[in-house]
């Protein structure tokens, strides 16, 4: 992580700019695991921007990020008005504990760079469970995503890579993971998927 504070937004700001034409194929990924068109979507953390394509691609009826570390709520902000989006995203200023955010709340969470940026935040698999509707599920983790064509992840792979590291991210593996949702009990919860990254699944079960 940058010694400056500021630098490290800046980074965030950068990498999540970059990515703007994999967000069309990375909602769709996201859009199959949920597999609904309504419903309340949440973006958490610092590496929201696909909830922007998921807007235009008309899946959900509600929207909100939870907006942290500090002080990414005015890019936020300044992302949504230059989106034609400020009034249909409501951003939440939170953290990793989701406070501001009800239980049983929300049917689809987002959470890319959930596992990876330690020096940023931890990562609360309770929290976003909490938060979860009967039926709901949570996409956390990170990667391109399956339907992202190779044409259009080479001219960003290396300055990705790049920024990535710049601001602070660790390796993980699927042994790691196990361990923490294990710790959490939230293993029998969650699945670990490969396929265009490597993302969490994690669905809170229907008790209708």
């Amino acid at each position: 992580m940058p010694d400056d504070p500021k630098d490290t937004y800046a980074l965030i700001r950068d990498i999540n700019v970059l990515w703007k034409d994999i967000y069309p194929y990375l909602a769709r990924h996201i859009a199959d695991v949920y597999g609904r068109r309504g419903g309340v979507i949440m973006e958490a953390g610092p590496f929201c921007g696909v909830i922007h394509e998921l807007v235009r691609q008309d899946i959900g009826d509600r929207y909100s990020i939870a907006s942290f570390p500090e002080k990414m709520k005015k890019y936020f902000s300044e992302q949504c008005a230059w989106e034609g989006q400020s009034r249909t995203i409501t951003i939440v200023e939170t953290g990793p504990d989701l406070a501001g955010f009800n239980d049983d709340s929300v049917d689809l969470a987002i959470f890319r760079g959930a596992l990876f940026f330690p020096s940023l935040f931890t990562i609360d698999y309770r929290a976003i469970y909490r938060v979860l509707a009967a039926g709901g599920c949570a996409f956390i983790g990170g990667g391109f995503g399956k339907y992202t064509p190779r044409g259009v992840i080479s001219p960003i792979a290396d300055r990705s890579r790049e920024l990535n590291l710049l601001i602070g991210k660790k390796e993980v593996t699927t042994g790691m993971i196990d361990r923490d949702l294990n710790e959490s009990s939230m293993a029998d919860r969650c699945a670990i998927i490969e396929e265009g990254g490597l993302w969490i699944i994690m669905r809170k079960e229907d008790q209708k």
